[in-house]
């Protein structure tokens, strides 16, 4: 066999290998090897598709990327119809829905419904011919879309080849799915967006439909976009019976499926997962609007068809509107923790999502302009999840002539400094540090959870002690006393001993903790850690160049800025210094011990290496803690032989799922299980 044929082979096999472990990552939330070996195997097939260029295939995971950005979308046709959905909004619309089923199919008994959470997201289509991945493209008019097939390869959870381990591929697959944005990963891509001047996008939706509507493929590779399949176009060489199959084989074949789908005989079944669901949406990790019914019989659904732009044999239940529309009673501004004053919408007081809203954020003055938002405007507000609401868009046709362009104040609404912008920001900052509002932020950020962690030093209790002077920065906490507290309103001797000791047990947390404890802008829990793991001292760190400070990871030169410009401060340094006559004394970061601190596992199932005992007392060594139940606190959930239910309520909450060896690698080496 020659070398070329050599090589061949084996790089067919690394590209099933490959897209096998992405398979396990990104679909199943269940790796199997290290991300160590899962580098080592894409760095050997890239280096052999150097050496034999000519042997790179489309379909390899080295090629999501790489395409020159087109000048226009092509239409690409849809061999079957991508339909819209009728939609329901109360449990009698869905029954009368039911009972016409029923009625058109002869039915008297009961249906069997495949139910699906309704993503909030934009629908696709991907065509695999003879298991690899040809053409993708956006639902468009339903008849023809656009074709983003470049774009979509950027997707993780997209495989470029579909897997045949279990089932026989067909030689034609037309399958449909939602591509999303995580409700997390969409509020850290407009903090980027804020952060750099940048208009910050609407909500989830128009951040995935805008990034993969780029005409660069590498920008939206730059966006964490994902993905759910829910259903097939045409199909050659696989016979499904119900949507319910449909479902089951798409995972086999390495699709990714939403784990909450169920399948239910009897509408009465299917309104109550639609209240199943509508409990869970809050802590959900991502955006939906409603749950999908579906008729599970492919043969009723036939016999049921289609009206002109939907089908007979499903319905979208609606949840209640998230958007609610109310009146601007004024802009206010609100100064942050670095100094940020952000202008905030008062509202008359409206219902959205089930929660009274009195207040939105209107982001910055650039926004307000772009938006064209005006005092005493009528608005569309929105709200996602626990977010701050946010303002939509203005009402224009209702205004009367009375409403008020917003004028941003160039001085601070508290302390009267003059507010400044930095070239290239659309942030306008206080610059006083003793503003009273920065100061409140500050030190209860420095007593938060992932900083030192000082229970009891709320924002109302801070308020108290800076209106009372006995706190003028986070230094002060470790010189306040019995009397000093009982001094305040609504404390007793024994609130103010449990604060006291709470403070007293931060003197000494890991030096990770500590950086991120002072709040130097940029720098996050993360980035705080590995600082910490690099200079492993604070004199060291404060001593590091802007070139030394640049070589971490998740630094780059504006964050070095920041970092040195923290540190040169002379305020800073006397504050320092109090902190320690005061005995604070951070010690190093040990090898584990940044990752597992202050974080929270949950195990089930049975483990193979070692008791439930002993691997608990792995996690309190490590610095994390133990919890019997999953809930939104839970970090981790360790999943051995035969696990529970907890696996499904991790998957609903978007909770990352390992296995022991994952498990014991992160207590061995202080990784914090960041995804590849």
């Amino acid at each position: 066999m020659s070398i070329s044929s050599d090589a061949a082979s084996r790089m067919e096999a690394l590209r099933e290998e490959i897209n096998y472990h992405n398979y396990r990552y990104y679909v199943l939330d269940s790796p199997v090897i290290s991300d160590a070996d899962y580098d080592a195997l894409m760095r050997e097939l890239k280096e052999l598709e150097r050496i034999h260029p000519e042997l790179v295939t489309p379909d390899s995971p080295t090629q999501r990327v790489g395409v020159p950005p087109s000048e226009k979308f092509a239409p690409v046709a849809h061999t079957v119809p991508m339909l819209s959905l009728d939609d329901a909004f109360s449990p009698q619309e869905v029954r009368e829905f039911d009972t016409r089923a029923r009625k058109s199919l002869g039915e008297t008994g009961e249906l069997e419904y495949t139910l699906e959470p309704k993503m909030d997201g934009l629908a696709v289509e991907l065509v695999y011919e003879k298991g690899v991945l040809i053409t993708g493209s956006t639902r468009g008019d339903g008849t023809t879309g656009e074709d983003v097939t470049h774009n979509l390869k950027t997707i993780k959870a997209i495989p470029l080849r579909l897997l045949s381990r279990h089932i026989q591929v067909p030689e034609r697959l037309d399958v449909r799915g939602e591509v999303f944005i995580n409700k997390a990963d969409f509020d850290h891509l407009n903090s980027e967006r804020i952060r750099q001047g940048l208009p910050p996008f609407a909500n989830p939706r128009n951040a995935a439909a805008g990034s993969l509507r780029q005409l660069d493929p590498a920008v939206t590779a730059s966006r964490p976009l994902d993905i759910f399949f829910y259903g097939v176009g045409l199909v050659d060489g696989y016979t499904f019976s119900t949507q319910w199959e449909v479902l089951k084989v798409l995972r086999q074949w390495g699709l990714k499926v939403n784990p909450l789908v169920r399948r239910r005989r009897g509408v009465e079944a299917a309104i109550a997962y639609h209240g199943e669901i509508a409990r869970k949406r809050e802590a959900l990790p991502y955006e939906i609007d409603g749950v999908v019914i579906k008729v599970d019989s492919l043969e009723y659904q036939q016999r049921l068809g289609v009206k002109a732009r939907s089908p007979r044999w499903a319905v979208a239940f609606k949840f209640e509107a998230a958007q609610a529309v109310t009146r601007i009673i004024d802009i206010q501004l609100s100064v942050g923790r670095t100094g940020a004053v952000t202008p905030v919408a008062l509202m008359e007081p409206v219902k959205v999502g089930g929660v009274v809203v009195r207040r939105a954020t209107l982001h910055n003055e650039d926004e307000i302009k772009r938006k064209d938002i005006r005092i005493g405007d009528w608005v569309i507000i929105r709200r996602a999840g626990d977010v701050i609401p946010e303002v939509v868009r203005p009402l224009a046709e209702r205004r009367s002539g009375s409403e008020r362009e917003f004028v941003m104040a160039r001085h601070c609404p508290v302390c009267g400094g003059v507010l400044k912008r930095a070239d290239g920001e659309a942030v306008w900052r206080c610059p006083n540090p003793d503003c009273f509002p920065r100061l409140v932020k500050q030190v209860v950020h420095f007593a938060s959870k992932g900083a030192m962690d000082i229970d009891g030093l709320g924002p109302k209790v801070v308020e108290q002690l800076v209106t009372a002077g006995l706190v003028r920065n986070p230094a002060d906490l470790y010189a306040l006393t019995m009397s000093d507290l009982l001094s305040l309103e609504r404390f007793a001797v024994k609130s103010a001993e449990n604060l006291l000791a709470s403070i007293e047990g931060s003197r000494h947390r890991s030096l990770g903790r500590f950086v991120y404890a002072l709040g130097i802008r940029h720098v996050g829990e993360v980035t705080a850690h590995n600082l910490a793991a690099r200079f492993g001292s604070l004199e060291a760190l404060a001593k590091a160049s802007a070139e030394e400070l640049d070589t971490v990871e998740g630094v780059g030169h504006e964050v070095a800025g920041s970092i040195r410009e923290w540190f040169d401060s002379r305020k800073n340094q006397e504050m320092l210094e109090r902190l320690t006559e005061l005995g604070v004394s951070p010690v190093p970061d040990e090898k584990g011990v940044a990752s597992l601190e202050g974080r929270n596992f949950v195990f089930t199932g049975s483990l193979t290496g070692m008791t439930r005992q002993k691997a608990k007392e792995l996690v309190i060594e490590a610095g994390g803690r133990v919890r019997s139940t999953v809930g939104r606190q839970t970090d981790f959930v360790v999943a051995g032989k035969n696990p529970g239910s907890k696996i499904e309520k991790a998957q609903a909450l978007g909770i990352m799922v390992i296995d022991e060896d994952e498990f014991l690698r992160l207590v061995a080496g202080g990784d914090k299980g960041a995804g590849r």
